[in-house]
């Protein structure tokens, strides 16, 4: 499939967790697999996290060696197991030692020809496209194994309350951090 999509660069990434989520949603997010081919998928939801009074973010409880990326620069991408199973990935945004990030959490159907199931959750999402831990604190932008595009596609975006965060509390688990792609 050839591509003429811009890929997004670190100025993308170094603003607020609330501007970033929205806009990453309806992007395309690229992944070189170890045979060299290029999988690509567009993200169709998008969950804001930002700061430690944020209940939802793993920075409410402080900085730990588990965090500390999220204290650090922008683009650069956060894995963590779930579940003890599931990869999941976000992007950290924001200022130096504001912890604020954007997870992935899902993608549409991949743009791969013959590509037919989507990666309706960020654990498959992270499946699909072969990112684990190794990816932990590898930079988004200005990378030649995994980025994201745009393609220049613009979708209407809704808001939603983030899910699986029933540690948090209600103010944060209602709270429409979530950015969901419209169907056309």
């Amino acid at each position: 499939m050839e591509n003429k999509a811009e890929k997004l660069g670190y100025d993308f990434f170094h603003r607020d967790a609330l501007e970033v989520a929205p806009e990453l949603a309806g992007k395309i997010l690229c992944v070189r697999q170890s045979d060299g081919k290029i999988r690509r998928v567009r993200i169709t939801e998008t969950e804001a996290y930002r700061g430690e009074c944020d209940t939802g973010c793993h920075a409410s409880k402080g900085r730990t060696p588990r965090t500390e990326l999220l204290y650090g620069e922008s683009g650069i991408i956060y894995v963590y197991l779930c579940y003890g199973m599931h990869w999941l990935m976000n992007v950290i945004t924001g200022e130096i030692d504001d912890p604020q990030g954007v997870l992935f959490r899902a993608g549409g159907i991949p743009l791969e020809k013959g590509a037919k199931k989507p990666a309706d959750g960020p654990g498959k999402l992270t499946k699909y496209l072969g990112v684990t831990k190794d990816f932990n604190g590898r930079p988004l932008y200005d990378n030649p194994d995994i980025w994201v595009e745009d393609d220049g596609e613009r979708f209407e975006i809704k808001t939603a309350p983030r899910v699986g965060i029933d540690y948090a509390s209600e103010e944060y688990r209602l709270i429409p951090w979530r950015f969901i792609c419209k169907k056309k």
